[in-house]
């Protein structure tokens, strides 16, 4: 029975024991989770894609004959036609960025009619050409914008952009007719007609318009701009006989009014996850 109680004694002392012993020891806290590794950061690098509509005009169409001054012009214009573009830019901080974009304006229909009534090259000669064809452009165009501050996700901004285009003029004829009764001709149809020819030229743009975030990685944009595209140029103009002048047609002055959708894609990451702060107790 000693035995016993001796066995019951050594067991809670050893328990005891090792309670205290515990309670020394001092309290680990947990390791740390592992967080991934981040993702890559593009900086503030976005890609770019626009489409829509142009309502261009020219100033004047001359020749290098000294008589072309001498004509009336009326009707003079170009149909509408669309336009795409595609883009890399860079965002720099909150209100400016910056990019270079490609665009292709597709083919343009022009129209138009000069005249020279009698009496501009003699008191019985008189001349009228009806005019058609077509007009492209290629633009390449550096662009720095201004963000005017954000309400309710729309940011309105203004840019400016310089560059180059390449003009191109197809299809060009010319339809009238002559009269120079003085020399017995009377009254009969003309008709010319022209090669297409390219042209570059230095162009400008000023930009305004609407930017709508959607989500941080997706910007929609509603744009105007006002472009100069320089000036645009036929081959060399040849009669219905086949009979070639050596003189193209000349496209002075291009501008247009474009009204644009587009869409900006930002390759930024989004912020890695930040672990929660360690919070000690005592």
């Amino acid at each position: 029975m000693r035995s016993v109680r001796f066995l019951i004694a050594a067991g809670a002392a050893s328990l005891m024991s090792s309670a205290a012993f515990a309670a020394d020891m001092p309290i680990m806290p947990p390791p740390p989770p592992v967080y991934a590794p981040p993702p890559v950061d593009f900086g503030g690098w976005y890609l770019r894609g626009d489409i829509g509509m142009t309502n261009q005009s020219l100033k004047s169409l001359t020749n290098t004959d000294p008589n072309s001054a001498a004509f009336t012009s009326t009707g003079m214009g170009f149909d509408s036609s669309m336009l795409w573009d595609v883009g890399v830019g860079y965002q720099f901080n909150n209100w400016f960025r910056v990019d270079v974009t490609g665009q292709y304006r597709g083919k343009s229909n022009f129209h138009g009619s000069q005249y020279a009534p009698a009496g501009v090259f003699g008191p019985t000669f008189a001349e009228n050409d009806n005019y058609s064809g077509s007009k492209s452009e290629t633009v390449i165009m550096a662009n720095a914008y201004v963000d005017l501050g954000t309400w309710w996700c729309v940011t309105p901004f203004i840019g400016a952009g310089v560059g180059m285009a390449r003009v191109t003029i197809a299809d060009y004829t010319d339809t009238g007719s002559v009269n120079n009764n003085g020399a017995g001709f009377g009254a009969f149809p003309s008709f010319a007609s022209a090669p297409a020819a390219s042209k570059w030229n230095f162009a400008w743009a000023l930009h305004t318009g609407l930017a709508y975030r959607v989500n941080p990685g997706l910007t929609l944009e509603l744009a105007y701009s006002y472009v100069n595209l320089g000036s645009g140029t036929t081959g060399a103009v040849s009669d219905y006989t086949g009979f070639t002048r050596g003189v193209p047609m000349q496209f002075h002055d291009i501008t247009s009014h474009d009204v644009k959708l587009g869409v900006r894609w930002d390759l930024n990451s989004p912020p890695a996850y930040a672990p929660p702060p360690l919070i000690t107790k005592g």
